[in-house]
């Protein structure tokens, strides 16, 4: 029994070690590529859980597995555009795919009270002063997983039926989301919601909501700032201020305990992608309801 169990080990280890890889930059974007190719490649997640884009830096192993990979998967994010360059030079045989074509990008939204212009600047934000977080808003996904798909079949075509029918599938989980999405926020149709970072810009503008940021040029707000943003949320009868494992909960925080408002942890780069946004909405929903 016990060379039984060795012969199988050794098998799945080797079959696992056998597999071609993809790439990416974050989870949700492993969330996406499994949809499409299910089993048939690993993924390499560049950002790793718990990790914060704005202070990426990849390690070695990274590196090897990026070298080796059949196609890296590039978001936009500003992080992945500092490193793009270096990327490309460590794997010259592998295809790089901007997966953000045919999403209609918006502005970040920018929150300073500072007078300063030159000091009016946000390294969450694209060279073009873009929202880079189209993952967080269904529709765009959609554009993102054509992208995917028609990469993979590239590569992979002796499968393009399986990888069609998965595209398919997913296709219609999106729409299926979508649908969901707006059945809970409807009711809420203008309300405001509060977060730290605004990461969730793509996610209010389809679900005509509006999202308020906390950080000012990416930082905490000083003391008389804070006092402004707590005159905001008041004014826009705030009931939910979102903190996420990315950034300081601090003024987040202090923030609600003067508003009364609920404070709940979210993450944007939750790979549990289809479930966060039900989550973020129906937190929304309850909120307002309460």
């Amino acid at each position: 029994m016990r060379n039984y169990l060795v012969i199988f080990i050794l098998f799945t280890t080797v079959l696992f070690a056998s597999k071609q890889e993809l790439t990416v930059t974050i989870l949700p974007q492993k969330y996406f590529v499994q949809k499409i190719v299910k089993d048939k490649f690993n993924i390499n997640v560049m950002i790793k859980p718990g990790s914060s884009p704005h202070n990426f830096e990849p390690k070695a192993s990274q590196m090897k597995a990026l070298s080796s990979s059949k196609i890296y998967f590039m978001i936009g994010e500003p992080s992945e555009k500092a490193w793009i360059s270096r990327f490309k030079q460590n794997a010259k045989n592998t295809l790089f795919v901007d997966t953000t074509i045919g999403v209609e990008k918006i502005a970040m939204q920018e929150h300073t009270h500072h007078e300063d212009e030159h000091d009016k600047h946000d390294n969450h934000i694209d060279e073009n002063g873009l929202d880079p977080h189209i993952w967080l808003d269904p529709i765009s996904v959609k554009n993102q997983a054509k992208n995917i798909y028609e990469a993979v079949i590239k590569i992979d075509e002796k499968n393009s039926e399986f990888y069609k029918t998965n595209y398919n599938e997913f296709i219609n989980e999106l729409e299926n989301l979508d649908k969901d999405i707006k059945k809970i926020l409807t009711p809420y149709k203008d309300k405001a919601f509060m977060v730290f970072h605004p990461s969730w810009g793509y996610f209010a503008v389809r679900y005509d909501l509006e999202q308020i940021s906390i950080e000012i040029e990416g930082k905490e707000p000083k003391p008389n700032e804070l006092l402004k943003l707590i005159e905001d949320s008041k004014e826009h009868n705030i009931k939910i201020v979102f903190v996420s494992p990315q950034f300081s909960q601090k003024s987040a925080k202090t923030i609600s305990q003067n508003i009364g408002a609920s404070v709940v942890s979210i993450d944007p780069l939750n790979e549990d992608w289809q479930n966060n946004l039900l989550f973020v909405a129906d937190e929304i929903a309850k909120s307002y309801r309460e």
